[in-house]
């Protein structure tokens, strides 16, 4: 457990063991310059089914690059990704979707004046046909969101129907984690979860973030909160200036060596 110096204390619940096999998504050489600004300088990193990879480092480290170049967002100047072993490109955010690669932004993308349904099959809406038309089937799209809600495990206190702005900040992240597991991420990124979110849910998030990685989901979680992501996290990967400055099982790290790291 961390040394908290009177901060809040976060049970650990990641796993101890070292990740065997092949990673599910891996980077290997990403460098990434604007200008005379190198915001990634040769990163490796790998993330494993059924584990937390937290990405740490402090503002201006290079985590949000490394984000954007994993998600699809930007290209990488150079280096390459791997996806169950074998080479693959991401051209665009599209193309990583497609490839199982999910991201939930901090701001969640969450479409408040929609309904929880709405916003879990928003771009995949079922549809049915009648006198050959097709219009949007509401049964089949409630039936999609209970069960994206249920398999994520979520408790939602709302009916389906009700605008998304009803839920709470904890709520709205199962709804959005939920919807992007429930069509077919195998890597998901959750970047700053907790932000803003208040002590009873946060601790309602690192909840989800520890049953993504149990359903079987390569996680790569990206935290300003160093003591929380020792306390959900399986591996750690450190960054500073662009650069990697250590990869760590989380087990391994008090968060006064995380500290020490990230302002190195």
């Amino acid at each position: 457990m961390a040394r908290t110096n009177g901060a809040r204390r976060w049970e650990r619940h990641g796993s101890t063991e070292k990740p065997s096999g092949s990673p599910a998504l891996a980077g290997n050489g990403l460098t990434k310059t604007y200008g005379v600004v190198t915001a990634l300088d040769s990163v490796d990193f790998s993330t494993h089914y059924g584990r937390v990879l937290a990405l740490l480092g402090d503002n201006g480290a290079g985590k949000t690059t490394l984000v954007k170049a994993i998600s699809g967002v930007i290209k990488p100047d150079r280096g390459e990704f791997s996806l169950d072993g074998k080479p693959v490109q991401f051209r665009n955010a599209a193309d990583a979707r497609k490839n199982g690669v999910a991201t939930v932004f901090q701001d969640l993308a969450v479409c408040e004046l929609m309904s929880i349904t709405r916003n879990i099959v928003l771009g995949n809406e079922p549809t049915k046909r009648l006198a050959g038309l097709r219009f949007y089937d509401a049964r089949q799209a409630d039936r999609i969101a209970r069960d994206a809600l249920d398999a994520f495990g979520a408790h939602v206190k709302r009916d389906l129907g009700s605008y998304a702005r009803t839920l709470s900040g904890g709520e709205r992240q199962a709804l959005a984690i939920a919807r992007a597991m429930y069509y077919g991420s195998k890597c998901l990124i959750l970047d700053e979860p907790t932000a803003a979110l208040a002590a009873r849910q946060t601790q309602g998030t690192l909840e989800h973030v520890r049953r993504c990685a149990e359903s079987g989901q390569a996680v790569i979680l990206i935290t300003h909160n160093y003591l929380q992501a020792l306390s959900v996290a399986d591996d750690v990967l450190i960054l500073a200036h662009g650069r990697v400055v250590g990869s760590f099982l989380a087990r391994e790290l008090e968060l006064e060596d995380v500290m020490d790291m990230v302002s190195s």
